[in-house]
């Protein structure tokens, strides 16, 4: 109850978010947390993933679903464990929350994943990739969304609509500025579609457009 209650007071109380900054949640965000990094982008790396029954497990499939990405490739070590420890803690406070129906957790993981955290497997997916492509792989096409450089590993948070919202990087974020910016995902009414990426026709037609307006 205690902790309903703290989360409840974080999630009204927090100045950023009093007057909830709706379709500017990213901005506000990414100048709220500096591990934060807002990428709005429908590119999504299209991956064979298989869960523990090895089951075909598709991203889009949970379409409906905010989605927190996460990786353990092999000898990644303490860093991926680390980052692990700190999303299952971070599912146990948003699971006491409605938002335990909207969002799941997936960890990417290798064939010797351990799995040492406390997660709550009603919203947690540990996936595999086919076995033609290994964890590191896969980890290494969606860090090609991020504009920044640095090894450590990435938390991927995909809206609705499979639109890839942003990159918290590492572990020294502010473990309530994830779980804010995820209740502003839940909360928002129609969530954004992906940025549609325009063909060389579409921009060709774009440049006579502006030519001819010009005086």
């Amino acid at each position: 109850m205690i902790r309903w209650l703290f989360l409840i007071l974080a999630l009204t109380a927090s100045p950023a978010f009093a007057n909830h900054p709706g379709e500017h949640l990213d901005e506000v965000m990414a100048d709220k947390e500096p591990y934060f990094e807002v990428t709005n982008t429908g590119k999504v790396p299209e991956i064979e993933l298989f869960n523990q029954n090895q089951g075909r497990f598709n991203l889009s499939d949970l379409d409906d679903q905010i989605l927190i990405l996460s990786f353990v490739p092999r000898d990644c070590g303490a860093a991926c464990a680390e980052q692990q420890t700190l999303l299952a803690s971070s599912q146990a406070r948003l699971n006491i929350s409605p938002m335990r129906e909207m969002v799941t957790f997936i960890t990417v993981h290798s064939e010797d994943f351990s799995d040492t955290p406390s997660w709550d497997l009603v919203n947690w997916r540990p996936v595999m990739p086919s076995s033609d492509i290994s964890a590191v792989t896969v980890a290494d096409k969606f860090a090609k969304l991020s504009q920044r450089d640095g090894s450590a590993p990435m938390i991927h948070i995909i809206d609705r609509n499979t639109r890839h919202a942003g990159i918290f990087h590492g572990t020294s974020f502010n473990q309530m500025n994830l779980i804010l910016y995820v209740n502003g995902l839940t909360n928002a009414v129609h969530p954004p579609k992906p940025p549609v990426e325009k063909g060389w026709l579409d921009q060709l037609t774009d440049w006579f457009s502006k030519v001819g307006k010009e005086p």
